[in-house]
């Protein structure tokens, strides 16, 4: 499967081989994807079955930049661009606020606090090296 294409149509199937660098790459990226997404699909399910109780049912959710996104079924996919959502989210709140308000107070400036949601607990939850989603499905 690998380094064949299968064509199958209701009459016949017909293999053929994969040629060109090119189509090698895209199998295997497909193949890579593929797999990451199976991984990200059993690892969903089996934190649905640890956080459900029969007093209530818990729910983990991703916040991106634009709110949250409800969806019958998430994808890995999904999960990657709501990642990268959170990376932009975590350099914005690093630069704005912390960053700023780290060189108000070098520079003896009085300035108010400003409050924000730290996102650094949800980025570290997919992206730690040993402990996060991303470590696991690999």
């Amino acid at each position: 499967a690998l380094t064949h294409r299968t064509l199958s149509s209701r009459r016949e199937s017909i293999t053929t081989p994969l040629t060109t660098v090119d189509e090698c790459v895209k199998t295997r990226d497909a193949l890579a994807k593929a797999l990451y997404s199976r991984n990200f699909l059993r690892l969903i399910e089996l934190i649905n079955k640890a956080i459900h109780t029969e007093m209530r049912e818990l729910s983990m959710g991703v916040l991106d930049i634009y709110g949250f996104e409800i969806f019958k079924h998430n994808s890995f996919e999904q999960l990657c661009i709501n990642y990268c959502n959170e990376k932009l989210q975590g350099f914005f709140n690093n630069h704005i606020f912390k960053l700023e308000q780290e060189e108000y107070r070098r520079e003896e400036i009085d300035v108010s606090q400003i409050g924000f949601s730290d996102n650094e607990g949800v980025i570290l939850t997919i992206d730690h090296r040993t402990e996060g989603i991303f470590a696991i499905c690999d």
